[in-house]
């Protein structure tokens, strides 16, 4: 007579195989070599097939430079200034040097180069602005905060407050300063300024039409003196010979 026996697994001793157990297994299939090489060579090749598209492939390049923002400035001088080659990888373009390019010229503020994927440059611009007229000999010239021409004109503009100063225009101290009064004063005073006198940074004056003078001062805490001046402009109504003293802007008074 036979007896069976159980074996050391809680099986019986009839079946002489044991099963591989899991973690073995697992690490068996992460050793496996021809499974690593295969998925290094994948990586490979996709890294291979992306820099070929952005590099090397016709898929990626500048087809066209979109400019937006001009009005004095031509597209063609802009797209000349930026100097990107249809056909050029967009990947490989500057864009802090083409921008740099842009800002080089006359009469641009500003430029800012960007991609549009697939294929296209986008360039912003940011043109200079005209704030002050300047009289030149018998001409008036047109000029942004830097002093910088934006045109020239026979007559007196009515749009933009005349501006007395002394020495060069581009580039001048006294310029900025009556640009920083243009650019904070309320519309209500721009309208009414004949002439703002900066040959005197330090004692700027301005003449409004009423005949009425506002001594400014310097071109400090212009943004204060012109929420000062609206208050006493509508306290006192301008006159003829009516006297608005900002220079020292906590102790402004009329005369």
């Amino acid at each position: 007579m036979r007896a069976d026996h159980d074996g050391p697994d809680g099986g019986t001793g009839a079946g002489t195989g044991t099963a591989e157990p899991p973690a073995a297994a697992a690490a068996r299939e992460r050793s496996d070599p021809w499974k690593v090489a295969f998925v290094a060579l994948l990586v490979v090749a996709l890294v291979c097939v992306v820099i070929w598209i952005l590099l090397g492939s016709r898929l990626l390049v500048v087809r066209e430079v979109a400019v937006t923002g001009l009005d004095r400035v031509g597209r063609e001088e802009v797209v000349a200034a930026v100097d990107v080659p249809t056909g050029t990888p967009l990947i490989r373009v500057d864009l802090g040097a083409g921008a740099d390019r842009v800002g080089d010229l006359a009469l641009v503020e500003s430029a800012t180069v960007s991609r549009g994927w697939p294929a296209t440059l986008r360039v912003e611009v940011v043109e200079r602005r005209p704030l002050l007229a300047v009289r030149v000999g018998e001409e008036y010239r047109l000029v942004d905060r830097d002093g910088v021409r934006i045109e020239d004109s026979p007559t007196r503009p009515g749009t933009h407050p005349l501006v007395r100063v002394t020495g060069e225009i581009e580039g001048s101290d006294a310029v900025r300063a009556a640009a920083a009064i243009v650019e904070t004063a309320p519309d209500s005073l721009l309208a009414r300024i004949r002439l703002i006198d900066a040959t005197d940074t330090d004692a700027i004056r301005i003449e409004i039409t009423e005949g009425a003078v506002i001594e400014w001062g310097t071109a400090e805490d212009t943004g204060d003196k012109s929420d000062i001046l609206r208050v006493l402009m509508r306290e006192h109504p301008p006159g003829d010979g009516t006297v608005y003293d900002l220079s020292t802007p906590d102790l402004a008074i009329v005369r």
